[in-house]
């Protein structure tokens, strides 16, 4: 009798946007100690950003190959569609010992889980575990995310909508969903505001659930990977927001991409970018650039108003060194001013 095949373990890691998710998943790439893994990323958007700086770690654990992009929509919204085929994929190359998803930041996991019990997938992988990546720096200002007051207000003022603050509510559904909560950005935080974040993870946690403090996304691998819980058996347990709709979409949020010609100065395009989070309701940017007389493409993220910037690889030759800018907001964002302000 012919022993059943075991199943692959997949790791979900969500978090809302900006909060690091990318670079948690770059670390585990690094250190992945001789264990062969695929990445699933979700993004949110025309155009594959976080997949390009998966793609460009360069490491023989998760070659660009066994990095799937799914631009299509939300994957919690696309399951069926998108979630689906990605698997049967990853799946048909036999050396894949673990598998980590990367959804986009405006994600709901529950539904994701929920699909682990379909017979295209349920014999096949299993939930190793949920891990939700917030913002510590935000947290400990009382936000979910950098720089919220002023949208913050203009939703409250807004009386069509049917949800008073839904980042909120997407922060909540994502941490009621946690197996694991790495609270990030901690070289930004003092002792007081590790504890202010700590205690804003807490008051939405409806379960017990374990928080690890770190700074650019350095977690062993070892807490990440094998946790071995099978979330998808308990996730009928995890009571979210959205328990009682049939389905949800993003129509408070808006994406688009902005062409960026080569650049002189780092600093210079670091300031515009800047600039976005104090002039329009702009959550997120994230992408690269081609600096002059530099072989190495500046890889550029911001989260509100605050701006990180490195070199992360070559730019290959074959390729145009076209730079490209996702840019994520509050619906209705005006994409011919912000175009304008990152060219100016």
């Amino acid at each position: 009798m012919t022993a059943p095949l075991a199943r692959v373990p997949c790791t979900i890691v969500t978090g809302f946007l900006g909060a690091g998710k990318t670079t948690l998943i770059r670390h585990v790439i690094a250190n992945a100690k001789g264990r062969r893994l695929a990445v699933i990323v979700n993004e949110f958007g025309d155009v594959g950003i976080d997949g390009e700086i998966l793609k460009g770690c360069g490491n023989d654990a998760c070659p660009e190959d066994n990095v799937v992009e799914l631009a299509n929509g939300c994957l919690c919204c696309t399951v069926a569609d998108e979630f689906v085929p990605a698997l049967d994929a990853i799946l048909a190359r036999d050396d894949v010992e673990h598998i980590v998803i990367e959804t986009s930041g405006l994600a709901l996991p529950k539904p994701l889980v929920q699909a682990f019990h379909w017979p295209a997938i349920k014999g096949r992988v299993t939930v190793d575990g949920v891990i939700v990546v917030v913002d510590g720096a935000a947290l400990a200002e009382g936000r979910v995310a950098h720089d919220l007051a002023a949208l913050a207000q203009q939703r409250a003022d807004d009386t069509s909508l049917t949800h008073d603050d839904p980042i909120e509510e997407v922060f909540q559904d994502q941490i009621a969903c946690a197996d694991l909560v790495v609270l990030n950005k901690r070289d930004l935080l003092d002792a007081a505001g590790i504890e202010k974040a700590r205690a804003a993870i807490a008051d939405a946690l409806p379960h017990r659930v374990k928080v690890i403090a770190a700074a650019d996304g350095k977690v062993d691998e070892a807490l990440l990977l094998g946790l071995g819980i099978g979330t998808e058996d308990d996730i009928g347990n995890r009571r979210t927001l959205h328990d009682a709709e049939a389905e949800h979409d993003h129509d408070d949020f808006d994406s688009f991409v902005v062409p960026i010609a080569e650049v002189d100065d780092p600093a210079v395009l670091n300031a515009r970018v800047r600039a976005l989070a104090e002039n329009f309701d702009v959550l997120r940017v994230k992408g690269f650039a081609a600096v002059a007389g530099k072989p190495l493409r500046l890889l550029v993220q911001a989260v509100g108003a605050r701006v990180t910037y490195q070199y992360d690889r070559a730019w290959d030759a074959a390729e145009a060194r076209k730079g490209r800018l996702v840019v994520i907001g509050l619906k209705g964002l005006d994409r011919g001013a912000v175009t304008r302000a990152l060219a100016d």
